[in-house]
Parts: C-alpha cells; sequence; structure tokens
C-alpha cells in the first residue's frame, strides 16, 4: 500500500505517520505539508525510511493531482476548509479519500464519487468518528432507540491543570475556541431544541456526569444531535439525545461572561490600528499559555449511552473509554483517537475490506468487531456495560 498524508507534519499527522509506518504491508507513505520541522519529533521511535516529503498549496489542483497519482488512498488531515479542495481532486484521480471533518449536505458528491469509482469517508477521527462506530453497533443491538447521549472531550490529567481554565491544548486552538461558539440541537423529552452558539455555556443547558476513575465531568453541548438521528431514520421514536463536549468543572462559568462580552466575536475591535479581532487577540495570547509539558499527560474521555427496547426489555448501553498520552513518545491522547482511527480505516478501503463506493459513513460502513479489535491494539479500549433498567 502507498499512503498519501495530508497535513502530516501537525499533531495529528505526526501521529498517522508514526502509525502507518509500522505496518509492513506499507511500502510508501507521503507526508504532504507546508513545512517539516516537527517531523523531528518523531524520527526516535518512527521507521522514516518509509516517509518522503512533499511540499504543497493543498488549494492547489495540480500539487494534490501529482500526490494522488502515486498512492492508493488519501489520509486528509487538513482543516476543513480545505475539504473541497481535496475532494475535488480526488475525484479527477479517482483516489480514495479519509478525512475527519464532518459530513453534511454530501449528494452531489456521493453521486459523483460513485461515477468515479471511489469511497469517501469523512468523520473518521475521534468524534465524529469512534462515536458513530459506536452508534451503529448500538442500533443493531436494539430493537428500537429511544435515548442517544453522546460525551467526548479532551482535557489535561488533574496534576496537569495549572492554569485558571484547567484547560491545554491537544489540538488547533482556533479551532477550540470557534467550538465554543457552535450552534447545536438537542431532544429533549420528544422535543427539538435549539440552542444558539451564544448561548451554548448556559445553565440551562450544561450538565455534569460522573466518568469511571475521573469523577465529576462538565458536559456542553457540543453540536446537532439531530442531524445524526435523522441520517440513523431515528428521530421520531428518540425522546432525549444529545451531543456533549466534556470539561472539568467550571469550563462555562469562564466563557459565558466572556461570550457575552462579545470576546469571541470575529469583528475587528474599533478604535485600534489594524483588523485584530476579539478572537484574534484570544488565539495569540491565551493559545501560547495553554501549551503541555513534556511531563504532562492529555486525557480524552468519551461516553456513549444508548436506552431502547431489547425482547421488550428496556436496556441500556453503555460504552466507556479514556485515552491517555504516551509520555515516552510525546503522543498525545487526542491525536491517538483520531490519528488512529483514520489510519485503521484508510487501510481497511485500500484492502478492499470496505468496499462500497461514494461517500460513506462511520455509523453504518465500518466494520465493528474489526475495528475495535484493531483500536485494542494501539491500546484504545473500550468498556461495554448492557443492562435492563425500570420501564
Amino acid at each position: 500500500m502507498k499512503i498519501l498524508v495530508l497535513g502530516g507534519c501537525g499533531i495529528q499527522g505526526r501521529t498517522a505517520l508514526y502509525d502507518l509506518a509500522s505496518d509492513t504491508n506499507i511500502s510508501k507513505i507521503i507526508c504532504a505539508d507546508i513545512r517539516f520541522d516537527e517531523l523531528s519529533k518523531i524520527k526516535d521511535f518512527t521507521d522514516m525510511e518509509k516517509i518522503t516529503t512533499a511540499s504543497i498549496d493543498a488549494q492547489n489542483k495540480s500539487d494534490l493531482l501529482n500526490l494522488y497519482k502515486k498512492v492508493d488512498v488519501v489520509i486528509d488531515l487538513l482543516p476543513k476548509d480545505f475539504k473541497t479542495h481535496v475532494n475535488e481532486a480526488a475525484l479527477e484521480a479517482k483516489v480514495h479519500v479519509v478525512n475527519t471533518n464532518y459530513m453534511y449536505d454530501t449528494k452531489i458528491l456521493d453521486k459523483k464519487a460513485k461515477e468515479a469509482g471511489i469511497t469517501i469517508m469523512p468523520e473518521c477521527g475521534l468524534d465524529p468518528g469512534i462515536d458513530l462506530v459506536i452508534y451503529g453497533d448500538a442500533k443493531s443491538r436494539f430493537d428500537s432507540l429511544s435515548v442517544i447521549n453522546s460525551y467526548c472531550g479532551g482535557f489535561p490529567e488533574r496534576k496537569a491543570c495549572t492554569n485558571p481554565l484547567n484547560y491545554k491544548l491537544s489540538w488547533i486552538w482556533r479551532g477550540v475556541l470557534s467550538s465554543t461558539m457552535r450552534y447545536g440541537r438537542i431532544i429533549k423529552d420528544r422535543q427539538i431544541i435549539e440552542i444558539p452558539g451564544a448561548r451554548q455555556h448556559d445553565e440551562s443547558f450544561v450538565h455534569e456526569i460522573e466518568f469511571p476513575d475521573l469523577g465529576t465531568l462538565e458536559a456542553v453541548p457540543n453540536g446537532d444531535a439531530v442531524f445524526f438521528t435523522d441520517r440513523m431514520g431515528l428521530t421520531k421514536t428518540i425522546a432525549n439525545t444529545g451531543r456533549y463536549s466534556l470539561r472539568w468543572p467550571g469550563w462555562s462559568a469562564f466563557w459565558r461572561p466572556l461570550k457575552e462580552l462579545d470576546f469571541l466575536s470575529e469583528d475587528p475591535v474599533k478604535g485600534l490600528d489594524g483588523t485584530v479581532s476579539p478572537m484574534d487577540f484570544m488565539e495569540k495570547h491565551l493559545g501560547p499559555r495553554l501549551a503541555y509539558q513534556d511531563d504532562e499527560k492529555d486525557l480524552v474521555a468519551m461516553i456513549n449511552i444508548f436506552e431502547g427496547k431489547k425482547d421488550n426489555k428496556k436496556m441500556r448501553f453503555t460504552s466507556s473509554m479514556l485515552i491517555e498520552r504516551d509520555l515516552e513518545t510525546g503522543i498525545m491522547a487526542m491525536s491517538k483517537g483520531v490519528a488512529y482511527t483514520a489510519c485503521i480505516v484508510a487501510k481497511m478501503i485500500a484492502r478492499g475490506e470496505i468496499k462500497e463506493k461514494g461517500v460513506l459513513s462511520p455509523v453504518t460502513h465500518i466494520p465493528v468487531a474489526a475495528f475495535m479489535e484493531r483500536l485494542k491494539k494501539r491500546g484504545i479500549i473500550t468498556t461495554e456495560k448492557m443492562e435492563e433498567i425500570a420501564d
């Protein structure tokens, strides 16, 4: 197999290179990015002989096509703004693509991908990604579902909570800031509730859950849960559903007043020279202050809870997972969840284990048992519990 990693020098990209390089069935890996100095962070524990580098402009189709012609599948770890360029080049080159961004209206792309005879698998990271595979698995275990609640978050271990936010960066800080203004929808008591981004951290929308071995975590609405129940054909029967980010308690109390004071606005501040927005300031000022030290772990906690009927009994299925940073290599927990997932699925496509063409979904197109076993081999283990509950 020959695989191209777009954004190969980022946090997720380096982890993908490390994972791919350990596979004896992969003969060539192309790391495409705009600079390559960060590769030094993995050279001591990665087979670098398989890896070649290519400097690209990801908005330039010819740059992409030149690389696509050399590989069997593309792993796209670029920011979502590039996905149109990435996918258009894939259609022309007739090469498969896996990416980690959310999928929305893809009817036209699906038709074109089928005509080109290629597979495009979006939402193939941590969240979305692993959670959606669990969604599909859970649906198959029940005769009917009435509750789907999904929780996932990345944050520091307790001893690394050395700032007032109790948070450090295992992701792009600008993306984290943008997510604090994300519009969402949940279903509560069979009613669809819209949550404007500005109200995401209101007390009425935030709750707490208990996570095994961690204790109390804060759950903040994160995105459109109804979008997924629609795709699964379940919205009419769902009584409660939501997708939530997990943080240490106090996260929402910090952001609520700042949002009310417009600190996340992207409009330039009037009266100042230049075009700096409050969001720009928050990104540049806070970002460098939220870095992990080499001896500090980031954690990823995920828990998915499903309730429904099975054989006329009311049942609850709970799937939980905790990932920790590897201090020996420095590989972050967040990047394990994202990159390992993308690598596993890219290889499934290249090997023909996933044969369908078009725009696919982790909910329905990833073989669950094989996927979970390969996560387990990489140290990512889910704990499952199915129990009968009072009707």
